[in-house]
């Protein structure tokens, strides 16, 4: 069970100067918890840990021998639309792989980390297995690839091999290829994905040198060539037909452009638009090959987007370049009927034969080290119990052998199948299910208003991942409804296992998101602004009515100040309480007697305060003491004619935020950054988020001792920037010298006998100090719509309340709205 100080969403601020007292270090662990960063070092840049093993994974053996199988059997046009459908499904999902790889720091396990930390282990289990399991059959599909082009050149079946015939063919031996290739991938993934991500690149070379001769080859051979094609057909008849290659060719791209689907000799099945796009689809299922090598990248948050859409586009280009050649140069025949004619048309067949071993191989170990990150990430999260205990284990350079090894284990079982075409539908309808589920826990995010989804990539919206989820599951039933409704039954059942055998985290639920987010429904478009009206009038009202929610638990005290300004009562203005609300019902599921009843009237301007000084401080004191945050609002009575029902409004309104404690200049002059600054901080950040302050600016002033000789006012200033980076907060820095203002703190003056012993902020503070700290916040606060300060702790002695609130009410005196906040739990979060 989460206790209070459980916020609605994951935090800890990490990597940061002000390390353990931010991370919460050295504080209580709970069990169960998500996997720490790894201590290996992060090795690989955007190129290598990204773009290349992207490219490979899409490119894979689709590139080099189901090219002729899309456009023999669909047609340009149809199989122009099959890329564009596919591309268009992978690229909202790409949206936001990369709305929600920037909103924090990735750890190890790629896609499954950005989901569990999104949707809460639930979800990121259950999904994170399925995405596991698409990654296995994947592996299967390109040893079975590699290994169809193996027999194709050494097979000695003559109806299918075209050159040395030197391999036994057969159901068995293709399984006993399929392995001796997959313990190759086993040995080379044992090594480590750094080895791999640097071998990487000479395939890509390779890769690339066969795609360029392939677009030369129809350029250098003009001359036209017959092909005579044999497969062996039922009963053991040999098929026979006549193709050609006439290069480009008016009349040979008509021929091409409608569909002609046809018996596929692979299978024996007649193909269908479902089907054929099935397979295409595989080529791009490699989207994730960079987000899943997350735990190895030096900057996975600014690696993945930018890697992930580079090598998207380039593979799109590849393919439409390839759909229109091999349409523009070669009869249909020979498209449909030898997947590996690429061969047959190059200017030296053995640039497509390395390439095809090359991608198809890459593809595969790809796959292999990708699948095992997520296998060794739900280990390290203990949400499938002891069967997936040993995945945790790591070698000493951080390799996770042990899920290696297991997912070794389950390729082996995939191949055999037999045939790539065989289980290309499965593996397509899992990854549409993942891609499903990324783009769900991107718009639960959005929907959901989550105060720490500041996602720095912002070309999404809830409109794409909504189409993104609606195309995907489509596509799914298109392509194979049984498999369909097989793997969703799959995903409830892992749903409701994990739903009661899952371990506690401190994850985020977005459960709990949606419901806090429906809290103020009724009037959601008024919620910004009575929350700032009820600032005002709310130490009118009796305390125990004034403690917000946070995490659907009262961990915030918000108060009204303790000033002589006049009592107004605002919640009446919300037509909740009005009697001509109409007959819609009851907006809080009550009547409003009963609304009344809870929010009896404010105290007239001339009846005794409810509250003595003592009592008031008290209330702030015990809050604290029982790790409670509190706010005191004042002036909040002037929002109210800065006109908060006009949009445009918005633009020209700036937030400042003081993040340092101004009572006690010492505390200022430290570069670390504790947790009542973070939480000034989110609370700005929520303002900052609302509907109708979305357009205004943020800025926050750092209090400096410019003529100071450590200038240590640098190194507070790069650690506020760093700072600000890491939690996705768009904010400019004002730096102000204060250096005559903390010199008047220094100023000896008379106290009493009671002060003494007592510590800072419970001592009398000069007035002129008081004064100068007041014409500092007016000077460069005074455009501002509101002012978040640091509250500091009230005095341990219940006699100098009255000089406490002395104190706050000099330094805020004619400010306009000001928010005077201490807090005490932990809301920030640099990782997902």
């Amino acid at each position: 069970m989460s206790n209070e100080h459980t916020p609605l969403l994951a935090h800890g601020v990490c990597g940061l100067s002000a390390d353990n007292a931010v991370c919460g270090i050295g504080e209580s662990e709970g069990t169960g918890e998500a996997s720490t960063p790894n201590a290996v070092p992060r090795k690989l840049n955007t190129f290598f840990g990204v773009m290349v093993p992207t490219v490979l994974s899409m490119f894979s053996i689709v590139l080099f021998l189901r090219t002729g199988f899309v456009v023999g059997h669909a047609g340009l046009l149809q199989g122009l639309v099959m890329l564009l459908v596919a591309y268009t499904i992978i690229s909202l999902t790409i949206l936001s792989i990369c709305a929600i790889s920037t909103n924090g720091a990735v750890q190890g396990g790629g896609a499954y980390f950005m989901i569990s930390r999104s949707l809460g282990p639930e979800f990121g289990g259950s999904i994170g297995l399925m995405f596991f399991l698409a990654k296995v059959c994947a592996c299967g599909v390109y040893v079975l690839g590699l290994v169809e082009a193996l027999l194709d050149i050494f097979g000695q079946d003559p109806a299918s091999s075209s050159a040395l015939r030197v391999l036994p063919q057969g159901y068995w031996y293709t399984v006993l290829y399929s392995s001796i290739v997959l313990l190759l991938v086993l040995m080379v993934c044992l090594v480590g994905a750094h080895i791999f991500a640097r071998t990487s690149f000479l395939i890509l070379l390779v890769v690339t040198i066969s795609l360029l001769s392939i677009y030369i080859s129809p350029l250098a051979l003009t001359t036209p060539l017959k092909f005579l094609i044999t497969h062996q057909g039922p009963g053991n008849h040999t098929l026979t037909y006549n193709a050609s290659y006439t290069g480009f060719n008016v009349t040979t791209l008509k021929d091409n452009l409608g569909s002609g689907y046809t018996v596929d000799y692979s299978t024996g099945k007649v193909m269908s638009f479902a089907t054929v796009f099935a397979v295409m689809f595989t080529s791009c299922t490699g989207i994730m090959a960079g987000a899943n090598m997350s735990g190895e990248l030096k900057n996975p948050s600014a690696a993945i987007p930018k890697g992930t859409i580079i090598a998207v586009l380039y593979t799109f280009i590849v393919y439409v370049l390839l759909f229109i050649l091999a349409s523009s140069t070669c009869e249909r025949t020979l498209l449909a009927q030898d997947y590996g004619f690429f061969q047959r048309i190059n200017i030296w067949p053995p640039f497509v034969t390395i390439g095809i071993y090359c991608s198809a191989l890459s593809a595969a170990m790809c796959s292999l080290i990708g699948a095992s990150r997520i296998l060794h990430a739900l280990a390290l999260d203990q949400l499938f119990g002891f069967p997936l205990a040993p995945a945790a284990i790591t070698s000493r350079s951080g390799n996770p052998w042990v899920a290696v090894l297991y997912t070794w284990g389950l390729a082996q079982c995939v191949v055999f199948a037999g045939q790539l075409n065989a289980i290309a539908g499965l593996v397509t309808v899992f990854y549409l299910l993942a891609y499903a589920a990324v783009d769900l826990a991107c718009l639960a995010l959005e929907w959901a208003s989550a105060p720490n989804f500041r996602p720095t990539f912002q070309v999404f919206s809830w409109h794409t991942c909504l189409l993104g989820i609606l195309s995907c599951l489509v596509m799914m039933f298109v392509i194979n409804p049984v498999y369909s409704s097989a793997s969703i039954v799959l995903l409830l059942l892992l749903l409701l296992f994990l739903h009661y055998r899952s371990p506690t985290s401190s994850w985020g639920y977005i459960s709990q998101a949606l419901i806090f987010h429906q809290v103020p429904t009724p009037n959601t478009q008024t919620c910004t602004k009575n929350i700032f009206n009820i600032l005002f009038s709310a130490f009118d009202y009796p305390p125990p009515l004034l403690s917000l929610q946070g995490g659907m638990k009262p961990n915030t005290l918000v108060l009204g100040f303790y000033d002589s300004c006049t009592p107004e009562d605002y919640f009446l203005q919300d037509p909740a309480f009005c009697e001509s609300k109409g007959s819609g019902g009851d907006d809080f599921g009550v009547d409003l007697p009963s609304l009344q009843a809870h929010f009896p009237p404010v105290r007239h301007v001339e009846s005794p305060r409810w509250l003595t000084p003592e009592e008031y401080v008290g209330i702030i004191s015990d809050a604290i003491k029982m790790s409670k945050n509190v706010c005191l609002g004042r002036y909040f009575f002037q929002l109210q004619g800065e006109g908060m029902g006009t949009k445009t409004d918005g633009a020209a309104r700036i937030i400042d935020v003081w993040p340092l404690n101004l009572l006690q200049p010492s505390s200022t002059s430290a570069a670390s950054v504790d947790v009542c600054s973070l939480f000034l901080l989110q609370m700005a950040c929520v303002l900052n988020m609302a509907s109708r302050w979305r357009h205004a600016r943020m800025r926050i002033f750092l209090c400096v001792e410019a003529e100071s000789s450590d200038q240590g006012w640098v190194v507070k200033e790069e650690t506020y920037r760093e700072l600000l980076r890491k939690l996705r907060i768009r904010a400019s820095i004002k730096i102000v010298p204060w250096d005559s203002v903390v010199q008047l703190y220094g100023q000896k003056q008379t106290q009493d006998p009671e002060l003494e012993g007592l510590t800072k902020p419970a001592q009398a503070l000069s007035e002129d100090f008081l004064s100068a700290v007041n014409r500092m916040l007016m000077e460069h606060s005074a455009e501002a719509a509101v002012r978040f300060l640091y509250l500091p702790r009230p005095p341990a002695h219940s006699s100098q309340s009255q000089k406490y609130l002395s104190q706050l009410e000099a330094v805020t005196y004619g400010l306009g709205p000001t928010l005077l906040i201490h807090g005490l739990t932990p809301v920030t979060c640099t990782e997902l």
